[in-house]
C-alpha cells in the first residue's frame, strides 16, 4: 500500500494539467521545425549521392496532369496555405493580434522585416532580369525558427516566441499578397470569373450559418481548380477559402470547440506540420552540390538571398521593433531583455519554406533555381546558427528575470 500524504509528501496529482492552446501550438511548431530541419538534410544527402538521379527523375515524373514536384507545390501546399489563413483568421478575429496594441509591435517588425531583405536583394540584382525575386527573402519560416527555439528549451522566454509567431503570421500575410499580386502572369478572366462565384457561394454559407465543414471542402477543391488554370498561383486558393470558414469568436476563454474553424484547424495541423511541409522540404531543398564553385555562391540571386535573409531581415526586424517601441507603439516583450530580442530578430531570417517557394515561382530555370536553393539554405543556415549562439550568450537582465 502507498504511505498516506503528509505535510512532508504532498498528495500525488492526478493526471496531467492540460497545456494551454498557445503551449499546445508553440510545441506542435517547435516538433514540426525539427522534423523539417532533418527533410532539407535529407534531400541535401540524396540529391549528392548515389540516389541522386532517381531523386530527380521522381520530382519531374509525369502523374496526371502535373509532374510529381508541381502536385506537391500546387496541391499539397495549398493545404499549407489553408492552414496559415486559418490561423491569419483566427489570430485577428480571437488571438493575439485581435486589437490594434496587439498589431502593432509585431507589425512594425514584420513589415521591417520584409522592406529591409526586398532592398538588400535589389541592391545585388539592380538592372538584371533577377530582380524579379526581389520577395525571395522577405519570408520567415516559423516552423523552422520554433524548431530552432525548442533546442534552446528554458533559455528563451515564452513571450519571445510568441512574439515570433505573431511576426511570422503577419509575414505570411505579407508574402500571400506578393504571391498573389508579383507572381501571377497570363490571367484568364473566365476562370477567375467562375472563381469568384464559387467564392461568392462559400461566403453564402458562412454568411447562412452552415458549419459543415464537408460543404466548404467540395466547394473548396473547385475553387483551387479554378484559380489553378486562372493564372494566379493555385495555393491562393487555401488562404480565400480559409477566409470563409466560420468561427465562433471567445475572447478571454479557451478555443470554442464547436467552432468550425477551430475543428478544421485542429484536424489539419498535424497533417500539415509533420507530412505537407516536411515533403515539401524534402522535394524542393535538394540541390547537387557537385562540382560547385565559389562563382557559384557569388552570383548576384545567391548572395542577393543570403545577404537579404541574414543582413536585412535582423536589421530591418530589429530597427523596426526599437523604433516601435521608442514611440509608444508597444513594449519589449515581457521578461526579455534586448540581446534576447536581437537574438530572435536574428532568427527571423531563417526563410526556408515560403522563400524556397517564392523562389520557384520567380524562377523556373535550373541555373536560377541553383541560385535560388543554394541562397536560401545559406541565409536559413547562417541566420539559425547566428541566432541560436546569440541567444546561448545573452543572459536576460537581473532586474527582469
Amino acid at each position: 500500500m502507498k504511505p498516506p500524504p503528509s505535510p512532508d509528501r504532498p498528495a500525488p496529482k492526478r493526471g496531467r494539467r492540460p497545456l494551454s492552446a498557445i503551449r499546445r501550438m508553440l510545441a506542435s511548431e517547435a516538433a514540426g521545425g525539427l522534423i523539417l530541419i532533418g527533410a532539407a538534410a535529407l534531400a541535401l544527402v540524396v540529391a549528392n549521392g548515389p540516389l541522386s538521379e532517381a531523386y530527380a527523375h521522381g520530382l519531374h515524373a509525369a502523374l496526371g496532369p502535373l509532374s510529381v514536384q508541381h502536385w506537391i507545390n500546387d496541391g499539397l501546399m495549398a493545404g499549407f496555405f489553408l492552414l496559415v489563413g486559418l490561423e491569419i483568421k483566427r489570430e485577428a478575429l480571437d488571438g493575439r493580434l485581435r486589437t490594434w496594441p496587439d498589431r502593432a509591435l509585431p507589425g512594425f517588425a514584420a513589415l521591417g522585416g520584409m522592406a529591409v531583405p526586398a532592398l538588400v536583394y535589389a541592391l545585388f540584382n539592380l538592372g538584371a532580369d533577377t530582380l524579379r525575386g526581389w520577395a525571395i527573402p522577405a519570408a520567415t519560416d516559423i516552423a523552422f525558427a520554433l524548431g530552432v527555439l525548442a533546442l534552446l528549451g528554458q533559455r528563451v522566454p515564452v513571450s519571445l516566441k510568441i512574439f515570433l509567431s505573431a511576426v511570422a503570421i503577419i509575414d505570411d500575410l505579407g508574402a500571400v499578397l506578393v504571391i498573389a499580386l508579383f507572381y501571377s502572369a497570363g490571367l484568364d478572366t473566365t476562370m477567375l470569373g467562375l472563381a469568384a462565384l464559387v467564392l461568392a457561394a462559400l461566403y453564402g454559407l458562412n454568411r447562412a450559418g452552415i458549419g459543415w465543414l464537408p460543404a466548404y471542402g467540395l466547394l473548396g477543391l473547385v475553387l483551387w481548380v479554378l484559380v489553378l488554370r486562372s493564372g494566379i498561383h493555385a495555393t491562393i486558393a487555401g488562404v480565400l477559402l480559409a477566409l470563409t470558414i466560420p468561427i465562433r469568436v471567445s475572447p478571454g476563454r479557451p478555443e470554442a470547440a464547436e467552432s468550425p474553424l477551430h475543428r478544421l484547424e485542429h484536424a489539419l495541423a498535424p497533417w500539415i506540420t509533420y507530412g505537407v511541409v516536411p515533403i515539401f522540404g524534402f522535394a524542393n531543398a535538394g540541390v547537387d552540390l557537385t562540382g560547385l564553385t565559389g562563382d557559384a555562391l557569388l552570383q548576384p540571386v545567391t548572395l542577393g538571398i543570403a545577404a537579404g535573409l541574414f543582413l536585412g531581415k535582423q536589421a530591418g526586424v530589429f530597427a523596426s521593433l526599437r523604433l516601435a517601441v521608442a514611440l509608444g507603439f508597444g513594449q519589449r516583450p515581457a521578461g526579455a531583455g534586448w540581446g534576447q530580442v536581437y537574438g530572435v530578430a536574428v532568427l527571423c531570417g531563417i526563410g526556408f519554406t515560403m522563400s524556397l517557394f517564392i523562389g520557384g515561382l520567380a524562377f523556373a530555370d535550373p541555373q536560377h533555381e541553383t541560385a535560388v536553393k543554394l541562397g536560401v539554405l545559406a541565409g536559413s543556415a547562417l541566420s539559425g546558427l547566428a541566432g541560436a549562439g546569440i541567444l546561448v550568450l545573452v543572459r536576460r537582465p537581473a532586474a527582469i528575470r
